[in-house]
């Protein structure tokens, strides 16, 4: 594992770090604790320093697993971040409330790095006008907190003043090699990094669409290269090749992954990717700029949708159907996903156009509009698909009803 200092104290993390926010889970839908658990220590024993949560991931699960995961020697190890939620917060004691909470939750009594979460200009200038700034020095004053950050999804020009606004030790960013120019982007970076402080990067593998599987035009290139690395280590490499990155957040939930992350920050070296080889992924990032019609992470902010439908589900089916046009199962799993087969409906179609998606979105995406765009596409086939797609389900049943019975399976 290899380390780089955050600029303004020294302290040394893992260049890899631990996202809770995508944790394994059951087939309820709730998150597989045990396996969690398991997971995270064994990171840890690896190298791992830093683990990233906040109060909104798996619906406020994800820090109480954390804490389970810490129990004995493993919360010395480690640094904890954690966030503060603006849309919680309306006045100076809900930030006191929900600092509090956490620590009890985390069973800790300072949050190694705290982040006001996922900021843009408007949510920064109301946490600001409720006197957010006091209260982190406040809180660091006191001891509860260690450092002060924040989590941004806004343009550049409100990253910069934000960055400006306070003496912060670290931000957090989305930077990938398909995210150059947006949001804070390469120029932000470099403006933070360039300001003292540390930058951790999270979405570095743009929600799992850059590894995994891959289009056939994509794999050709990377087939292609010298040196054999998997998309996975093509993309976390070139965010660490840039010296002003200190942490890249990943949202590991299989071990397999985990294991080959780990490899990787291994050789994550600053600047040490050739010149041949970032043309390469220059290639790789204009190929998938053609292809992807939904700039959709799958960060989950847009949910619960008030009409029921399955945004981020909707757009990785939509985005996957335009990446991989010879698959001719990708409508089919649309419809079984998002059709009504196997639980509540859950397609785009549903959607009333509220616009209530839009306003949380991080990567400020058009969402109704969207929908619309996907019900036309993923749609066209659904009422003729689903009486055949139930069909098949119900002689899957039977077939099992039999061999139960007959065979006692």
């Amino acid at each position: 594992m290899l380390y780089r200092s955050v600029p303004k104290t020294g302290d040394r993390l893992s260049i890899l770090g631990y996202g809770c926010m995508r944790l394994p889970t059951t087939r309820t839908g709730g998150v597989d604790e045990e396996r969690t658990v398991r997971q995270i220590r064994h990171a840890i024993d690896a190298g791992i320093n830093y683990l990233d949560t906040a109060p909104i991931y798996h619906l406020g699960r994800s820090e109480l697993v954390l804490a389970k995961a810490l129990e004995g020697d493993y919360r010395k190890k480690v640094r904890i971040a954690t966030k503060l939620p603006h849309w919680e917060v309306y006045g100076r004691g809900d930030m006191e409330r929900i600092l509090n909470r956490q620590l009890s939750i985390l069973k800790t009594r300072h949050i190694d790095y705290y982040l006001l979460h996922s900021l843009g200009r408007g949510s920064f200038l109301k946490l600001r006008n409720l006197g957010v700034l006091d209260f982190l020095d406040d809180a660091k004053k006191d001891g509860r907190i260690r450092n002060a950050g924040f989590s941004f999804h806004g343009n550049l020009s409100a990253f910069k003043e934000i960055v400006d606004a306070y003496d912060w030790q670290f931000c957090q960013i989305q930077y990938n090699y398909l995210d150059e120019k947006n949001q804070a982007g390469t120029e932000g970076l470099e403006y933070a990094a360039g300001k003292g402080l540390a930058v951790m990067i999270m979405e570095p593998l743009r929600g799992g669409n850059l590894a995994g599987r891959i289009p056939e035009q994509v794999r050709a290139i990377w087939d292609a290269a010298p040196v054999k690395r998997t998309p996975a280590e093509w993309g976390l490499r070139w965010v660490w090749n840039h010296p002003e990155v200190t942490v890249v957040l990943s949202g590991m939930n299989d071990e397999a992954h985990i294991d080959e992350n780990i490899h990787t920050a291994g050789e994550g070296f600053e600047e040490s990717l050739t010149s041949e080889e970032i043309a390469r992924i220059d290639k790789v990032r204009d190929i998938y700029r053609d292809l992807m019609k939904v700039a959709c992470t799958g960060c989950g902010y847009c949910m619960p949708c008030p009409a029921g439908v399955d945004i981020p589900g909707c757009f990785a089916d939509y985005n996957a159907a335009s990446l991989f046009p010879r698959d001719r199962a990708g409508k089919f799993q649309y419809v079984g996903r998002h059709g009504g087969l196997m639980g509540e409906p859950s397609y785009a179609g549903l959607c009333r156009t509220c616009g209530k998606c839009a306003k949380a979105c991080p990567q400020h995406l058009p969402i109704p509009a969207l929908m619309k765009a996907v019900s036309a596409e993923m749609e066209s086939m659904m009422w003729a698909a689903i009486p055949v797609m139930k069909g098949a389900l119900w002689c899957m049943n039977k077939a099992a009803r039999i061999r139960h019975v007959f065979m006692g399976e």
